[in-house]
């Protein structure tokens, strides 16, 4: 019977494993010159090929029929959920760090309880304890995430090599500007991520057949993503994988990343819920901070510190608000007359 409970966890530590070697595969394809849109559209081809045979087999008599109103959902899944979200995270991630980009993970489940409470998708109880919980989260984590943008503080760690690099002296003085540019980039990933959570709870309502839509989702964005693209670079050399590290790293983040990850998520979530399995998002940044000390090489900085702690006990603050409601019977209530009305407004 442990082994059962256990394998949820289990679960949630790979798939924290996989963010975590998948965005230090990321950053350093990109600093070899892989492009972003290209990496974009590519990964998504290769989720869409490595998900269509499962999707097919696995809900072949339970799929239901596509509609259009599906399909409008599909499209706006694959802008904000695939191409918008993955391209803005490349590109924050090509300014700043690793550990700091995978950082902003944590403010999407933020964000999301933020834009579902103003949509009325979400009750707020100012005046109970799980509603201030939330309040308080929510106001933490904003607090972190403007000393992550306005502070980045002291280096921790490499500090006698940052010193001696002319370099790095020349980072500090003009690339505080990208930085600030990544750290927006970072910002609208999150945004872009939250509005996909928020339409895949519709979504999942009226198409539940969830390997068919994420499927059918990597195919619309690699059309997406291929047509801007082409719009943008017309040279047939950026298609072009010209190393072992591109390659390596367009089909781990296409198979291991959207493919197989996606997968582990959504048996957590089936098992345990979705509380449980954004829980395990911090521990993502440990893993990520680790690889950026001792393979990357990278700075750590005293404010990204500073401003993921607070990010992260901002995160459990609201998590914990969530559960206490999701466990009051009262609250059940609300949530099924929100969502009652929300049905009907649609």
């Amino acid at each position: 019977m442990w082994v059962e409970e256990w394998r949820p966890v289990v679960g949630m530590l790979v798939f924290d494993l996989i963010s975590a070697v998948m965005t230090a595969l990321v950053k350093k394809a990109l600093e070899q010159g892989l492009d972003r849109l290209v990496l974009v559209t590519l990964r998504q081809l290769v989720a869409t090929v490595f998900l269509a045979p499962i999707a097919y087999f696995k809900e072949r008599s339970t799929r239901p029929k596509l509609t259009l109103e599906i399909l409008a959902y599909l499209f706006f899944s694959a802008v904000f959920g695939a191409a918008l979200s993955q391209y803005t995270f490349f590109y924050g991630l090509q300014y700043t760090t690793a550990t700091f980009a995978i950082t902003f993970i944590n403010l999407s489940p933020v964000l999301t309880f933020l834009i579902a409470v103003m949509l009325r998708m979400e009750p707020l109880k100012v005046k109970s304890t799980a509603g201030a919980a939330k309040i308080a989260g929510t106001l933490m984590s904003l607090a972190g995430l403007l000393l992550l943008s306005l502070y980045k503080g002291v280096p921790l760690t490499h500090q006698e090599a940052a010193a001696l690099s002319p370099a790095t002296h020349h980072a500090d003085g003009s690339g505080d500007r990208s930085w600030m540019l990544g750290t927006m980039a970072l910002l609208a990933n999150c945004l872009c991520f939250s509005f996909w959570l928020l339409l895949q709870t519709r979504l999942t309502k009226k198409y539940p057949a969830i390997y068919s839509s994420t499927a059918l989702m990597f195919f619309i964005s690699t059309l997406q993503g291929g047509a801007l693209t082409v719009a943008v670079e017309r040279r047939a050399s950026r298609w072009m994988l010209t190393s072992k590290l591109e390659i390596v790293t367009v089909l781990y983040a296409g198979i291991v990343g959207s493919g197989a990850g996606y997968l582990i998520m959504t048996w957590c979530v089936e098992k345990k819920g979705p509380v449980f399995t954004a829980a395990f998002i911090p521990i993502i940044q440990i893993m990520v901070a680790t690889i950026d000390f001792f393979f990357l090489h990278e700075q750590i900085y005293l404010g990204s510190v500073l401003g993921s702690a607070l990010m992260v006990l901002g995160l459990y603050l609201v998590l914990w608000g969530k559960k206490r409601d999701e466990t009051s019977p009262v609250s059940c209530a609300t949530n099924k007359q929100v969502d009652e009305e929300a049905e009907n407004k649609q």
